[in-house]
């Protein structure tokens, strides 16, 4: 285990450590938030029990067809543009401003285009994380050297072959932050619409959870997402890191 993945537990603990003890002498009153310890407990029987079962895998179900879109629209659309310097120039700024755009403003329009149900929420997921991708894959397309696409050239490769076989593989790297991103903003695309008009899902479940005081549901499905969240980011850095490592950046 290195220096730095000790350090972050330490934090994690010394985080965890405080607020349990603010909870338990009484600055954080139980009406507002139950003691850590308190919330795993709840969490372990909410899982037990299986009651909201349904509600859990409609979500990360839901996230994980916005984060297939997003991926695979994000890569295909960097490939597809990257080269084209005019095209590139046009589209940047739109890029590097894409985040300053209230998504979720658009679900009264993606109601009306898609109907109720779960596309509109698996579309503002997909709006949130395919230009993550995209722009980390053009920031790694940048990266790879002439030498490699003109070597490919030479040996008579097409575009779609240089795609998958050069390029896209020399900047994984830089794919795989789009890659944790596009997971982040998938799972937060769904229970925040989940939030705003829904019937099912972890968000409406902590919504409701929420209005009625019930904590005892509404922060261990906090936890669990952010669990789902840590444990995918997770394995996509030590997959990252494994790829640099053979690259010798390590």
């Amino acid at each position: 285990m290195s220096r730095v993945t000790i350090y972050r537990i330490l934090v994690i603990a010394a985080a965890i450590g405080i607020l349990e003890l603010l909870c338990l002498i009484g600055t954080i009153d139980r009406i507002t938030m139950q003691a850590p310890h308190l919330i795993a407990r709840d969490l372990a029987a909410i899982l037990v029990a299986g009651k909201l079962n349904g509600a859990i895998a409609k979500t990360l179900t839901n996230a994980s067809v916005a984060f297939v879109l997003a991926l695979t629209v994000g890569i295909a659309t960097a490939v597809a543009i990257h080269g084209y310097r005019a095209l590139r120039e046009t589209l940047d700024p739109l890029f590097a401003t894409y985040y300053a755009i209230p998504v979720f403003g658009f679900y009264p329009l993606l109601i009306i285009l898609l109907g109720l149900g779960d596309a509109p929420q698996i579309m503002i997921a997909f709006m949130l994380g395919v230009v993550a991708v995209i722009v980390n894959t053009l920031n790694g397309l940048d990266r790879v050297p002439n030498v490699l696409k003109k070597t490919a050239r030479i040996h008579g490769m097409g575009r779609l072959d240089l795609a998958f076989t050069v390029t896209l593989p020399y900047a994984a790297p830089h794919v795989l932050t789009g890659v944790k991103l596009a997971v982040a903003y998938s799972l937060i695309g769904i229970v925040g619409a989940e939030f705003i008009m829904s019937r099912g899902g972890m968000g409406y479940e902590i919504s409701f959870a929420f209005t009625n005081f019930d904590n005892a549901t509404m922060y261990p499905l906090i936890v669990l997402i952010l669990l789902v969240s840590i444990t995918a980011n997770t394995l996509l850095s030590l997959w990252e890191k494994m790829l640099l490592t053979r690259r010798g950046y390590s």
